[in-house]
C-alpha cells in the first residue's frame, strides 16, 4: 500500500464534500492510504497576496514542512490548494533565504525530495491497481482542467500548460468516450463570483456552450472552484443563451464508479445539477 500525506484543504471540508469523500473511496480501491497532514493549515488561496510575498509562500509552505511527519508524497485534490502547496515548493527550493527564514520558524530543516501531486497524478500513478467493474462504455465528457492545474508551467510543472492529457487518459482507460475541447484550460471565474457579480456568468456559459457544442454530455474537472462555478452556477449563466442542464463531475466520481463505489459513497447526490439520470441510462449506478 503506498502512502501518501493527505492535504483536503478547506473547500473539501466544506462546499467540496463530495471530492473529499469521492476521493477517499477512489484512494480505498487503488489501495493509496491517505494520511491527514498533522494540524493542516488554510493554503491562503489568493488573500494571502495581499499580505506580502513571503507570507503568500510561507502559509502553505508550514503544511511541507507538517506533511514530513507523514511518510510519503502529498496528494492534494483542490486545485487553488495544488498551485500553492507547488509556489511554496518552489520558493524554498529557489530562495535559500525563504528556506533559512522558514527553518527556524518551524525549528527543523526543510526536506525537498517530498513531492506535491494533484489528485489526477496521483489516480493516474495507481489506476491500475484497481479493479474495473463498471466500463463508462459510451458516456461522452470532455475534461475541463481550469487554469490553476497547470499554469504556471513554470511553478506547477504539470503537464501541458494549453492541452493537457492526463485526465483525457484516466477517464479513456476506465471506458469514457473523451472529446477534444478547445477550452479544457480556460479560466471559470475562480472566486471572482463572491466580490464581482456578473463578472463569471459569460465565462461559465461559453465553457458550458463549447462542451455541449462538442457532443459532450458531461464535463469533468478536478477543482472545487470550477465545480462551484459550472455546477451552482450554470443555472444562472443561461441568461446568455439556451442550453440543456449539463452535469458535472470530479474526476474521482467517474473513477469511483468505474471502479465500483456506490453512488452515496461519492456524494453524488450533493450536486446542483443531478447527475443521476444520466448515470442510469449508462447502468452506472450500484
Amino acid at each position: 500500500m503506498a502512502n501518501y500525506a493527505y492535504y483536503p484543504g478547506c473547500s473539501l471540508h466544506a462546499t467540496a464534500r463530495d471530492f473529499d469523500l469521492s476521493t477517499k473511496a477512489v484512494a480505498q480501491k487503488l489501495n493509496m492510504r491517505l494520511i491527514d497532514i498533522p494540524d493542516w493549515n488554510c493554503c491562503g488561496a489568493s488573500s494571502a497576496h495581499n499580505r506580502g510575498h513571503f507570507l503568500a509562500a510561507a502559509i502553505p509552505g508550514r503544511n511541507l514542512f507538517l506533511a514530513q511527519k507523514v511518510a510519503g508524497d502529498i496528494v492534494v485534490p483542490c486545485a487553488a490548494c495544488y498551485q500553492r502547496l507547488q509556489t511554496a515548493r518552489h520558493e524554498l527550493q529557489h530562495s535559500e533565504k525563504a528556506r533559512e527564514k522558514m527553518e527556524e520558524i518551524m525549528g527543523y530543516s526543510y526536506d525537498p525530495t517530498i513531492k506535491v501531486k494533484n489528485i489526477i497524478e496521483a489516480v493516474s500513478e495507481n489506476i491500475e491497481k484497481g479493479q474495473l467493474v463498471r466500463n463508462l462504455a459510451g458516456l461522452k465528457v470532455v475534461c475541463y482542467y481550469g487554469c490553476l492545474l497547470v499554469k504556471p508551467p513554470g511553478i506547477t510543472g504539470y503537464d501541458h500548460p494549453e492541452n493537457p492529457m492526463s485526465m483525457d487518459n484516466i477517464l479513456a482507460s476506465i471506458g469514457a468516450q473523451v472529446l477534444p475541447y478547445p477550452y479544457k484550460t480556460e479560466c471559470c471565474g475562480g472566486s471572482l463570483p463572491f466580490y464581482q457579480e456578473g463578472v463569471h456568468e459569460k465565462l461559465i456559459y461559453d465553457i458550458l456552450r463549447i462542451a455541449w457544442d462538442a457532443g459532450a454530455e458531461a464535463i469533468v474537472t478536478a477543482c472545487p472552484l470550477c465545480m462551484s462555478n459550472l455546477d451552482m452556477r450554470q443555472k444562472e449563466s443561461k441568461k446568455y443563451g439556451d442550453l440543456p442542464d449539463i452535469p458535472v463531475f470530479y474526476l474521482t466520481e467517474l473513477v469511483g464508479l468505474a471502479l465500483g463505489c456506490k453512488s452515496n459513497e461519492l456524494g453524488l447526490e450533493k450536486h446542483f445539477i443531478d447527475p443521476l439520470p444520466l448515470l442510469q441510462r449508462y447502468n452506472l449506478l450500484a
